[in-house]
């Protein structure tokens, strides 16, 4: 039986729309992530950038660094880091999409600093001991094996290397058959076959032979975020179920909104959080 729910390609390729027009309400660096609220940022647009300056500063990136971005999107961090950091940036992706529209924005931009390569970050293309940082935000969610990514990490990161991360972490396993169905819900409209714990993050950075040096739960940052997805996507959904009937919007759209609301509703019913973590080779 043909699994009903999208691959990572078929997400991207039939949801980019949205994210430029309606997440990022049509400015030009599009982010694939949610924001960061605290002092430095109230506004939407802020708080998307401040999630690169919080990471940023997480990982004690300095001028002239080599980092790679695992899992890329639209090149929103990695523009941000070039231009606000000072680093020389590899973004990989495999959405061959994204990888396009990443290297048309960097010739707009005529930057030296920032390359791309559709590849896969659980098996990077990349001799060892290559990069200073890796940064993985809310990408690793849609891997199968996330242990794999971990080991590669390990592979390509200099000694002394940082790995950083901002990813999605359920709160036990298992939960109860409510929570499980929530995330079952948000998670595969989204690509995404399962979220792991922080205990297990952690454990797949250890087994790698990574130190982890800091672990987060920045939910409370990121809530107000997580809720105006949920508002947009509620107000939007009657419409495109209308849309739907005739055509006009498909079923991966329409199973996105579907599940940016059971997104905050796993989060309300204790499911999952949002956690950043830190570690060094």
């Amino acid at each position: 039986m043909k699994n009903a729910f999208p691959d990572v390609h078929s997400y991207y390729n039939h949801t980019g729309f949205d994210y430029r027009n309606i997440w990022n309400r049509r400015r030009n660096d599009v982010a694939v992530h949610f924001g960061y609220y605290d002092e430095h940022a109230s506004r939407h647009a802020d708080t998307l950038d401040n999630m690169n300056r919080v990471l940023a500063d997480m990982a004690g990136i300095r001028a002239g660094e080599r980092v790679l971005d695992a899992g890329c999107g639209m090149g929103n961090s990695c523009f941000w880091l070039a231009e606000h950091r000072q680093v020389q940036v590899t973004g990989i992706n495999i959405v061959k999409s994204q990888i396009e529209a990443c290297r048309s924005r960097a010739q707009s931009k005529h930057t030296a600093l920032v390359d791309f390569a559709e590849a896969d970050f659980c098996q990077m293309p990349f001799e060892n001991d290559r990069f200073d940082v890796i940064w993985a935000c809310e990408s690793i969610c849609h891997a199968s094996e996330k242990a794999a990514f971990y080991r590669e990490a390990f592979r390509v990161l200099k000694p002394g290397g940082r790995l950083v991360m901002a990813e999605y972490m359920r709160t036990g396993r298992p939960l109860s058959d409510h929570c499980e169905h929530l995330l079952r819900a948000w998670l595969h409209p989204w690509a995404i076959p399962d979220i792991d714990t922080a205990e297990q993050h952690c454990a797949y950075a250890q087994e790698a032979g990574l130190r982890v040096a800091e672990l987060r739960d920045v939910t409370a940052n990121v809530q107000v975020s997580l809720r105006n997805l949920h508002e947009i996507s509620s107000r939007w959904l009657p419409f495109g179920t209308l849309l739907s009937y005739v055509r006009l919007v498909g079923p991966v759209r329409l199973g996105n909104a579907r599940a940016s609301v059971r997104q905050y509703e796993a989060l309300l019913a204790g499911a999952w959080k949002y956690g950043m973590l830190l570690a060094v080779k």
